[in-house]
């Protein structure tokens, strides 16, 4: 059988590098999307040989002429894993329009430019995979990211709206939300913070990328078909939703 092919959003570094190694152990063709850091993509083909594609998932249009590229590259997309995302922090009545819109377009607007860009081809050849990454913030809230935590919520939501119109179909929608995991991201937090963090976690630690990478296999796989608008949480027991 043809390997299925697979795109990852901010799939070149922490967690999307992760999913797109895992893929590609699976026997998946991975193109792997990225949007700033021209060294890294560079550095992670290198290490993986798998391929990197740079456009903004923010825009509707270049996520349309990419995944047609990409199309054109490798075959049709079968497994689309929305992982792009970024934050600007802060608390609302200090964040202004651009913090907000920022991570809205690029956190929430991604899922609905690529979705978008894949999912007639996927209803074409009656299967699909589907996986959005939201967050544990996205469940439960945190101080100083309404724009984060209204994102990643609003996934969590269009996950199970897109499942339902994709099911008949053959096309799966899940999500996973990840608790604090060992990223750059994370590791920009004050130690103290961090400290604060760890020990509200029950297992004792922080996720790896390849906990999160794991769930993406489980719910990518063809046999997988079962299993549509849930979301499964990776996060060592942190919040039990």
């Amino acid at each position: 059988m043809t390997a299925r092919v697979a795109i990852v959003t901010g799939g070149t570094r922490g967690i999307g590098k992760a999913i797109s190694i895992a893929l590609k152990n699976a026997g998946r063709k991975v193109a792997a999307n990225y949007s700033g850091n021209d060294d890294a993509a560079k550095a992670f083909t290198a290490e993986t040989g798998i391929p990197h594609y740079k456009f903004d998932v923010s825009n509707f249009k270049a996520c349309q002429e990419a995944v047609a590229k990409i199309v054109a590259d490798l075959g049709p997309i079968e497994i689309l894993v929305n992982n792009a995302g970024i934050t600007r922090d802060g608390t609302i009545h200090k964040m202004d329009l651009d913090q907000w819109q920022a991570v809205i377009d690029t956190n929430l607007g991604s899922c609905f430019n690529m979705c978008r860009a894949v999912i007639d081809g996927m209803r074409h050849k009656s299967f699909g995979r589907i996986v959005n990454i939201g967050s544990i913030n996205g469940q439960m809230g945190q101080y100083g990211q309404v724009n984060y935590a209204a994102a990643k919520s609003g996934i969590h939501g269009f996950t199970k709206a897109l499942a339902q119109e994709g099911a008949a179909k053959g096309v799966t929608v899940n999500a996973i939300a990840p608790g604090y995991v060992d990223t750059d991201m994370v590791r920009a937090v004050p130690p103290a913070v961090l400290e604060k963090i760890i020990a509200r976690i029950p297992v004792g630690r922080l996720g790896h990328a390849e906990d999160v990478a794991r769930g993406v296999l489980f719910l990518t796989a063809d046999d997988a078909d079962f299993i549509t608008g849930s979301t499964l949480s990776i996060n060592g027991g942190q919040h039990m939703y």
